[in-house]
């Protein structure tokens, strides 16, 4: 009878390893990836020179399309093999929770607010918050901006942070959210707002000849790649990924490449 029993256990074992084993690959991203022979990573496609469809070209370009297909070709070994899908501060968050996306390059500014919710890579690009003005509404400063009304985009770090800096410049704005930095700049040309505020370096490609980037800015933010919490072997992957890059000089080539 002890025999029977012992016998049960081992084939009951044999049956239980392999489910194990798969359960394991299923929960490994590099895996599944490699599996799918894809990396689906969310962008921007409105931000010049980080993330942008061209339209004359009509393919993604930008630091960040770059930084992807790096990463496809360590984890692929194809740079190739990488699907762009659009994504906003709404559905980044919903989009890598789902499995839609493996990873969000999107000017995503890393806070301790947001380590809960998503695990980041180190930063791969410090940049600041500033202004962007038409050129014939003579504000100089931010102090002029006292009364106006500022454009924003929804759920981005400027909406979160320029209440501090109006009440640290002892000034008062009217902030009017928007879905995308297109609109934003639209309204703005319109005169719906009298101030763009946003990543410097977004604000850099929406500059024209009717508009100017005051000098003063704030808030320094640092972007990091995001990926799915508790997806920390995909997460430390990227991480070291990113340390060769900035060591190598490849980060810094690519920053010269588009003019950062």
């Amino acid at each position: 009878m002890k025999n029977k029993i012992i016998l049960c256990i081992f084939s009951a074992l044999l049956i239980l390893i392999p489910a194990l084993s798969a359960c394991s690959d299923g929960n490994d991203p590099i895996k599944a990836i490699q599996d799918r022979g894809e990396l689906r990573v969310g962008v921007k496609v409105d931000v010049p020179r980080f993330g942008y469809l061209s339209p004359v070209t009509g393919q993604m370009e930008g630091l960040e399309i770059d930084l992807a297909r790096i990463i496809a070709k360590d984890i692929l070994n194809d740079e190739n093999k990488v699907k762009f899908l659009n994504i906003t501060a709404q559905t980044r968050g919903p989009m890598l929770d789902n499995g839609e996306i493996d990873i969000v390059i999107a000017t995503f500014t890393i806070t301790e607010e947001r380590k809960k919710s998503f695990d980041f890579s180190r930063p791969y690009f410090t940049d600041e918050l500033g202004f962007l003005v038409r050129s014939d509404s003579g504000i100089g400063r931010p102090e002029d901006l006292d009364g106006k009304k500022a454009g924003v985009v929804q759920a981005g770090t400027a909406k979160a942070s320029l209440p501090d800096e109006c009440a640290r410049l002892g000034i008062d704005m009217v902030l009017l959210e928007y879905n995308s930095y297109p609109e934003v700049k639209a309204a703005l040309a319109k005169g719906d707002v009298d101030v763009f505020v946003a990543d410097k370096t977004i604000l850099y490609g929406y500059i024209d000849d009717d508009c100017l980037l005051l000098n003063e800015g704030f808030n320094p933010q640092q972007y990091g790649i995001a990926s799915k919490k508790g997806n920390e072997k995909l997460a430390a992957r990227i991480d070291s990924l990113i340390e060769e890059v900035e060591k190598d000089g490849r980060l810094a080539a690519l920053f010269y490449d588009w003019g950062l």
